[in-house]
């Protein structure tokens, strides 16, 4: 069914019944291209955004490419090098992310050689003893990517707290637990992992760092609407911005597919919020739900009647 198959039963923009006429809404879809017209701003780390981005153009609308991350690796590879080496020790490895996925198995991978590019299509061999976990859905394909299975993972809600809540977590009293983040995450998960008795490490394998863009080339897009997926690139924009500046964006909705990255806006004082479904199935559900309300694209900020 490919992209859009997997987001057409999102319940934000369709039936409970509507799984099983997904080959005619496709088609609906398709042929209504429901975002023509309207320019819809990605705003994910470059190299990321393609499927987004792709999806949109897809149901009609224009995709602009305004990332709020630039992801990075980690300066020193020493620390991440030397723990690849020891996942022996370890009874559980989470990835916090795609991208922890990406550059954790860049060094699994590479422990010896230490190469600069990696073939992603090689498969890993963990230890037998070591069990995977990681939080989104993204994750769970990256690492299927590399050939492992049985990747314990939310299912409906894809957050720390929602991973904590499996019954696979509950239990970990004596476990070694090594976790693959980026600079400055949450400490939510090691936190509650102690807490129930486990020995924890985090490993950062890659760094997130401001966009070098500024406000003004983001108005000058004449942006519809923008998504944003995580709190720090909410948090960049925020930062991005003066008050005029932001006055301006403040009539532009932006979508989210995660309360906490809602509720971060919220408190930064931007208010036109949409909160979707997870992942890019949801953000598509989402927009294409808000379209459907939309008569005219008239109130583009920088845009002159």
């Amino acid at each position: 069914m490919g992209m859009w198959g997997s987001f057409l039963p999102d319940p934000l923009f369709l039936p409970r019944s509507a799984s099983a006429r997904q080959p005619e809404l496709l088609q609906e879809i398709m042929q209504k291209r429901p975002l023509t017209g309207l320019n819809i701003v990605v705003t994910r780390p470059r190299g990321q955004a393609e499927k987004l981005a792709q999806c949109i153009e897809m149901a009609g609308g224009h995709a602009t490419l305004f990332p709020l991350l630039e992801i990075s690796p980690v300066l020193d590879l020493e620390p991440l090098y030397s723990l690849a080496k020891r996942l022996h020790e370890f009874n559980l490895a989470i990835f916090i992310s795609p991208n922890a996925v990406l550059y954790g198995m860049q060094a699994i991978l590479n422990t010896d050689e230490k190469k600069e590019e990696i073939d992603t299509r090689r498969q890993v061999k963990f230890p037998a003893s070591l069990k995977i976990a990681t939080v989104g859905q993204g994750s769970v394909r990256a690492l299927r990517g590399y050939g492992l299975e049985n990747i314990l993972a939310p299912h409906d809600r894809f957050d720390s707290e929602a991973l904590l809540a499996l019954p696979e977590l509950q239990h970990v009293a004596g476990q070694n637990v090594v976790i693959f983040r980026g600079n400055g995450g949450r400490e939510l998960l090691g936190d509650t992992l102690k807490s129930r008795g486990a020995r924890v490490e985090y490993v950062t394998c890659y760094q997130r760092n401001k966009p070098t863009q500024d406000a003004n080339q983001l108005i000058a897009t004449h942006p519809d609407a923008i998504t944003i997926t995580s709190s720090e690139a909410m948090g960049y924009l925020n930062d991005m911005v003066n008050n005029i500046e932001k006055q301006e964006l403040t009539m532009v909705p932006i979508f989210v597919p995660h309360i906490r990255i809602a509720e971060v806006a919220n408190q930064l004082g931007w208010s036109n919020v949409i909160l979707t479904g997870a992942g890019d199935d949801g953000l598509m559900s989402g927009l294409i739900a808000w379209a459907h309300t939309q008569n005219n694209a008239s109130h583009r900020p920088g845009k002159k009647s």
